[in-house]
């Protein structure tokens, strides 16, 4: 079954934390994620998550100005890594998320890309014993060269790779629609042959990420897609609204918004 989370940080840039979840759940959501709690008032987010009811579905481990894109991929950066994760785990504790997405990071100049690969992989098989543990998945994501220059997953091909070489059912991929579609397309074939090594999907319509059916993806092809490939998580609508004066959950039918999957 498909359940639906809202991302706040796109969707509801620059408003304060209560008034983000105030509007999930007064659109009728049950769900919401967002990038980086680790910036932002724990107690305000906890109160206001509370307050509304709602699950947080998902959340990113942070990053530096140093790894701007994440620490996951770089050699030098294992220390890190793994403060993060560390980090985020006790976050995901007081939160009660379920899902962490990994950032790759950038690839590395000189080192090439099979290597980079499997010491992602290395990383995330050393990582995935306490993932499992605190009953966590671990998620990579790969994302579009032109909105992430340099970025070092760019296509599921690879990411898919890395879950495969980690072996892991607790390390998966976040198959972000929007990303995909511009980068590789052929996304119903994708999702069906990799749907068991999926953990989350995110989704914004092509070309402006704005939300579905404003754009050149078929959503209600590719949500049924999903639905039948037997998917059991969040989709997350990672997306910008495309007016200020239109309703940007207009296309999802309410009945569909107060699914949860956890408490």
């Amino acid at each position: 079954m498909i359940a639906y989370a809202v991302n706040v940080t796109h969707l509801m840039r620059g408003l304060p934390v209560r008034e983000q979840l105030r509007r999930v759940a007064a659109a009728g959501f049950t769900a919401f994620e967002l990038l980086f709690p680790q910036r932002i008032d724990l107690d305000e987010l906890i109160a206001a998550k509370d307050e509304f009811g709602l699950t947080m579905a998902l959340f990113d481990l942070n990053y530096d100005d140093r790894y701007p894109r994440g620490h996951l991929s770089h050699p030098e950066a294992d220390d890190l890594f793994f403060a993060q994760l560390s980090e985020a785990i006790a976050l995901a504790r007081r939160l009660g998320v379920k899902r962490l997405n990994a950032l790759a990071g950038l690839a590395v100049p000189g080192m090439a890309k099979e290597q980079q690969k499997e010491l992602v992989a290395q990383r995330l098989r050393q990582a995935a014993g306490v993932a499992t543990s605190e009953g966590i998945t671990l998620l990579i994501e790969a994302l579009n060269i032109d909105d992430n220059p340099g970025y070092f997953l760019q296509h599921s091909r690879d990411g898919f790779d890395i879950v495969g070489a980690v072996g892991s059912p607790n390390v998966k991929f976040q198959y972000d629609v929007y990303h995909m579609q511009l980068m590789e397309g052929n996304l119903i074939n994708t999702i069906r042959e990799h749907i068991g090594q999926i953990g989350h999907i995110q989704v914004a319509d092509v070309p402006s990420r704005t939300e579905p059916g404003t754009g050149e993806i078929d959503y209600p092809n590719v949500l049924r897609a999903i639905e039948a490939a037997g998917y059991h998580g969040y989709v997350g609508l990672e997306y910008r609204p495309s007016r200020p004066d239109v309703d940007p959950f207009a296309w999802l039918a309410p009945e569909k918004r107060a699914r949860s999957l956890w408490p």
